[in-house]
């Protein structure tokens, strides 16, 4: 079939269409979750009110306290991180060509909370309130977050150097992250057994990854990282295409696979570095959320990418939703509901395989 100079088949624009389709009615429903998300919990706000308030046309400041310092900060939260370990999650299936790579299945994001630990119990940088909402506080973030970075480095240099030796096939990295993930469990447990109360306090309640605990600065910090984080990714969209049809290839097209491979791995510790120090671990996120996303965007990363950004988003924020109303009044930790919605996912890879 031939097609005239310049004309793009419409098979092709109907393919692409369908890409944008999804990502712009995820920019929808993110939104509606959103004013859902914040209006429901143990007070619950009519929607419009929310609407209002955030919009700056409130009429009234009966719900401005609870919306401004608790419910808004808490759904963009979680927003932020979704995006953050699913952008992260899906960088590193693409750049080690490991379709169950992620930041907590190799092991990454328990080297992070065992430097918060060490922070925590040895530098002193956390302490318990007294208050429920924030009964952790980090006094410290940026050392926090240097120390927990530190210790993601040093799974990366592990899982990359396992990654360059010749046939480490997918279920070899898994079981490196499985020992990483205990070598690094087992330190966090150490620090425990020697803590105090209040340290120990601290430690236990900060592990239970939870997205109700930053205030406006942190959340700032966060958005920052991840937005960065973001921008490279697309910026390397093309890099990333490449290496998904292989090493040699890649290289014939140009690309320093060595130079793309450390840095985005680099980048992408660093995004659930800043993440753990602030929120805990949150598991499964990274992993789950890309294959949802290929299954109706495909493997494109110019889409797949900003796509796995804005659906990790969504999935995080109704998770933690989910989980402020399953035993209302009570409010779960976001990384419970994640762990039992990621795990049977995760066994289903392992025994099925990921048919592209």
């Amino acid at each position: 079939m031939h097609f005239a100079k310049g004309a793009v088949p419409e098979d092709y624009l109907a393919y692409i269409r369908r890409k944008y389709f999804w990502i712009m009615g995820g920019i929808l429903f993110l939104f509606i979750m959103l004013i859902y998300s914040i209006s429901v919990g143990a007070v619950t706000i009519p929607p419009y009110e929310v609407l209002q308030t955030i919009t700056g046309h409130s009429v009234s400041t009966k719900w401005d306290s609870i919306i401004w310092n608790i419910r808004l900060p808490q759904s963009l939260a979680a927003i932020v991180a979704g995006a953050g370990l699913s952008v992260a999650g899906v960088a590193m299936q693409s750049i080690l060509r490991n379709p169950i790579a992620s930041p907590f299945t190799l092991g990454i994001s328990n080297a992070g909370a065992f430097g918060a630990a060490v922070s925590v119990v040895v530098l002193g940088t956390g302490k318990v309130q007294s208050t429920v909402a924030n009964a952790v506080i980090i006094n410290n973030p940026y050392l926090t977050t240097i120390v927990a970075l530190f210790f993601c480095l040093l799974a990366t240099g592990v899982i990359l150097l396992i990654s360059s030796i010749r046939g480490a096939s997918p279920e070899v990295m898994v079981l490196a992250g499985v020992a990483l993930s205990s070598i690094f469990t087992a330190g966090t447990a150490f620090l425990q057994y020697f803590a105090d109360d209040t340290q120990l306090a601290a430690v236990v309640f900060w592990t239970f990854g939870d997205v109700g605990r930053v205030n406006w600065l942190e959340l700032k910090i966060m958005s920052g990282v991840v937005l960065l984080s973001i921008i490279y990714f697309i910026a390397n969209c093309w890099n990333y295409n490449a290496i998904d049809a292989g090493d040699e290839t890649a290289k014939g097209l140009g690309v320093n696979v060595e130079r793309i491979r450390l840095t985005g791995m680099v980048i992408a510790a660093f995004v659930s570095a800043v993440l753990v120090a602030f929120l805990g671990v949150i598991g499964f996120v990274g992993l789950v959320c890309p294959h949802m996303v290929r299954r109706v965007i495909g493997d494109d990363q110019r889409y797949l990418i900003p796509g796995s950004a804005l659906f990790g988003g969504i999935l995080l924020l109704a998770s933690d939703t989910a989980a402020r109303l399953i035993i209302s009044p009570y409010v779960l930790p976001v990384s419970i509901l994640t762990a039992f919605m990621g795990a049977p996912v995760f066994i289903y890879l392992l025994l099925k395989g990921y048919k592209r």
